[in-house]
């Protein structure tokens, strides 16, 4: 469907470049910017096995390396195991990355013309390596090269030993990246009091509930509706990030001056821009907390959608109130700051059928169900969001619980909150994801 304000992508992201440049700040930097990558571990343990992991950013990379790993997409990961049970483990790197370096081809990437330097080099990065096994008692640490990333990244860590599987997932921070969340802030409830958190354990209460939130995001000011609410996730850092990570969803930057010259390149260049900013909407009257996109071909085409933590509980984890969608092209608009923005597909249940089939595959999504609270708009009539794009819905909403036990695609729970609003996109997703 074409909007009637279409207009050449390039001139769109050029003409808002030009407008910006001289009013957007780069904001300050991350607040782990200034930290040494092992005052930032993260720290999980299951049974004798201790495992913690911290992902270096691209100058602390070169600092450990003395040469520049990010040039050539390398990122390295600290991994420490103390192995406390009466066996030995080891590590399987393609856990954390099918497509990881080992030391010798990293150090080859980088060789010169003196064979002497060059096994200097490959000895350096042998040494910095992580080497099985850990035995009984021991403690092993060192790096897996990974391929890089920004912002986050997703650390799982496989641990085998004889009739034994020990896994572990972490989502890392990287320092340097401008995200469009609060770090400290962005995940938890702290905003909210104990008095205002509710925590629903039984089914059709919190079923209730879902259904009573409002229909749709609104614009700052609270006066005008966009974009379907057609989201909940029920789950948190240890469980329904790691699942969003695992499946190629990203954060998104800041809008600043360095995000706009980043996606100037991708218009021109045709690449992907995993990171690119997305505009604010409101819910409790704020924007969103957390903003993940998951890019395609190009910065034109992407699946994101938007997050605001709310004041409700299901059994002690968090709920996410969320939007989706899917974007398919660009173009100029007088309705967003940034007077560009995204075209979106109209069919938005489809974009939410995208999400519950890639979650399947997550190995984190433990049960799914579809609440109404939308409302229907069809084909004929659709409703439109803040920038004017049309949109058609059965008007449910998908929620999606996650656990940090691996649930396989075959075991995952149908809850039977069906509903005309719900029933179609619930069997669409059942039977793809179960073909």
């Amino acid at each position: 469907m074409e909007s009637r304000h279409a207009v050449s992508p390039v001139l769109g992201v050029t003409f808002i470049a030009l407008l910006l440049a001289g009013c957007v700040s780069t904001g300050p930097l991350p607040e782990n910017e200034s930290k040494n990558y092992k005052e930032r571990l993260i720290t999980r343990t299951d049974g004798g096995l201790t495992v913690s992991t911290s992902v270096l950013s691209d100058t602390e990379s070169e600092t450990v390396y003395g040469v520049p790993l990010a040039t050539k997409g390398i990122q390295p990961v600290w991994i420490e195991v103390e192995n406390h049970d009466d066996i030995a483990y080891w590590l399987l790197s393609p856990g954390l990355d099918p497509n990881f370096f080992p030391a010798s081809e990293a150090a080859d990437a980088f060789a010169g013309d003196s064979i002497q330097s060059n096994r200097r080099l490959t000895q350096q990065f042998e040494q910095r390596a992580f080497i099985n096994p850990v035995p009984p008692g021991g403690t092993v640490s060192g790096f897996v090269l990974a391929n890089h990333d920004e912002g986050v990244k997703m650390v799982q860590l496989d641990l085998v030993a004889s009739g034994h599987l020990k896994t572990f997932s972490t989502v890392n921070n990287i320092p340097g990246f401008h995200a469009d969340y609060h770090e400290r802030s962005a995940f938890t409830q702290e905003r909210y009091t104990d008095a205002e958190i509710v925590n629903y354990t039984d089914d059709e209460a919190f079923r209730a509930a879902l259904e009573a939130l409002p229909c749709c995001v609104t614009n700052k000011a609270g006066t005008r509706n966009g974009d379907p609410l057609n989201l909940i996730v029920v789950g948190g850092v240890d469980d329904a990030f790691p699942a969003l990570v695992r499946r190629g969803w990203h954060p998104t930057e800041a809008t600043t001056a360095e995000s706009i010259k980043k996606m100037i390149n991708s218009v021109l260049s045709g690449e992907r821009y995993r990171y690119s900013p997305v505009s604010p909407l409101y819910l409790y009257g704020r924007p969103q907390e957390l903003a993940l996109q998951k890019a395609r071909d190009n910065i034109h085409q992407r699946n994101h959608l938007r997050l605001w933590i709310s004041p409700m509980q299901y059994h002690g984890k968090p709920v996410w109130v969320g939007q989706i969608s899917r974007d398919i092209g660009t173009r100029l608009t007088i309705h967003s700051p940034y007077l560009t923005t995204h075209k979106i597909d109209p069919d938005v249940d489809a974009a939410l059928v995208a999400l519950i089939e890639d979650m399947a595959y997550s190995q984190n999504l433990a049960k799914i169900g579809l609440v109404k609270g939308v409302g229907a708009a069809s084909i004929d009539e659709p409703r439109e969001n803040l920038t004017t794009d049309p949109y058609y819905t059965k008007g449910g909403r998908g929620v999606l619980f996650f656990d940090i036990t691996p649930t396989a695609v075959v075991d995952i729970e149908f809850l039977p909150w069906e509903g005309e609003e719900g029933s179609i996109v619930k069997e669409a997703a059942k039977r793809r994801i179960h073909q």
